[in-house]
C-alpha cells in the first residue's frame, strides 16, 4: 500500500524544521489534500555506560513540554556522517565522555505520521571523561550519572518521558541480559 505524491509544497524551509504541504492520491484512487509531513534529519541516542557502569543521562528543558526532563544523550546526525560516527560526536560534545565500544541497537521512527525521520540507537561502552561539554548556543544540559537499577526503575515507573529515549533504554537493557519478562 503506497501513496503517489501529486504535489508538494513547502511551508518552511529549516534545518531542524522543513515542513511541507502533499497532495496523496491513495492506490484506490482516493485523495488526500493536505497532508502535512515535518522533515527532519537523522538523530541517534545512545543509553552510555562509564568505565564503571554508571549510565549517564542528560537531564535538560524542553520548551516544546515545558518541562526539564533526564534523557539518554544524543542529537542529530549531520549531512554525510555515519551514524555511528554522530553518535560518538554527540555523546562526547553533550557529556565530555569518550566511549570505547558503540554497539547498535536498532531504529526507531517518533511519529512517522507527521514526521520523516529515524532515530538510530546505540549502547555505548567503557565511557571516560575526555573533556569539557561542548554544548551547542541553546543548550543547557546537566550530565546525571545513575545506576543500571536506577534506570531500570525510572523506565518501569515511566519516568523517562522522551520515548525515543524510553525505547533505546529499552533495548540496551535487553541486549544486556538486564530485563526479566514475565509471562
Amino acid at each position: 500500500m503506497h501513496w503517489k505524491t501529486l504535489e508538494s509544497t513547502y511551508i518552511s524551509d529549516h534545518i531542524y524544521f522543513t515542513a511541507r504541504r502533499d497532495k496523496c492520491q491513495r492506490e484506490d484512487g482516493a485523495i488526500i489534500d493536505p497532508y502535512f509531513v515535518v522533515e527532519l534529519p537523522t538523530s541517534a541516542t545512545a543509553l552510555a555506560l562509564t568505565e564503571d557502569n554508571k549510565v549517564l543521562m542528560v537531564k535538560q528543558y524542553r520548551h516544546p513540554i515545558g518541562e526539564v526532563i533526564l534523557e539518554t544523550p544524543g542529537g542529530f546526525i549531520d549531512p554525510g556522517e555515519d551514524f555511528a560516527t554522530g553518535m560518538k560526536r554527540e555523546l562526547l560534545e553533550e557529556t565530555g565522555y569518550s566511549f570505547q565500544e558503540i554497539e547498535y541497537l536498532g531504529r526507531v521512527a517518533a511519529n512517522p505520521g507527521v514526521l520523516n525521520n529515524y532515530t538510530e540507537l546505540y549502547l555505548a561502552k567503557g565511557g571516560v571523561k575526555a573533556q569539557e561539554q561542548a554544548l551547542d548556543h541553546n543548550e543547557e544540559i546537566e550530565i546525571v550519572a545513575i545506576s543500571i537499577q536506577e534506570l531500570k526503575e525510572m523506565l518501569v515507573n515511566n519516568e523517562i518521558k522522551q520515548s525515543l529515549h524510553a525505547n533505546c533504554v529499552f533495548y540496551a537493557l535487553l541486549k544486556m541480559g538486564m530485563l526479566e519478562w514475565r509471562s
